[in-house]
């Protein structure tokens, strides 16, 4: 059972120093391309959105308080507040819009 954790745990350090070490290793020079720098100045970006914003409509289980929790966390964000501020208040949206529903029904 440990050597199947310790195998699981060294193929992923593997695989994640190979993707870091991969660029490295075939950009030696620099790279003066405008385009690709920004390229891949904005791929972390695109992914996790990518990784994230499907889950934002399924995270509450219902697709009104999950609208209104995204919905105020765009409009919180449009105005510039705190990351904190943005998170906490998209969570009583979804929270308040989901008791809302609840009790509806």
């Amino acid at each position: 059972m440990n050597l199947y954790y310790l195998s699981g745990i060294a193929v992923m350090a593997i695989v994640t120093y190979l993707i870091r070490v991969i660029p490295m290793v075939l950009f030696q020079k620099k790279i003066h391309s405008i385009f690709i720098q920004s390229f891949l100045y904005y791929v972390p970006y695109s992914v996790l959105s990518a990784m994230t914003f499907p889950a934002i409509f399924t995270c509450t289980g219902n697709v009104y308080s999950s609208m209104a929790g995204t919905l105020t966390a765009l409009f919180l964000a449009s105005c510039k507040k705190s990351l904190l501020s943005v998170s906490i208040g998209a969570a009583l949206a979804a929270l308040l819009v989901q008791l809302l529903v609840s009790f509806a029904n």
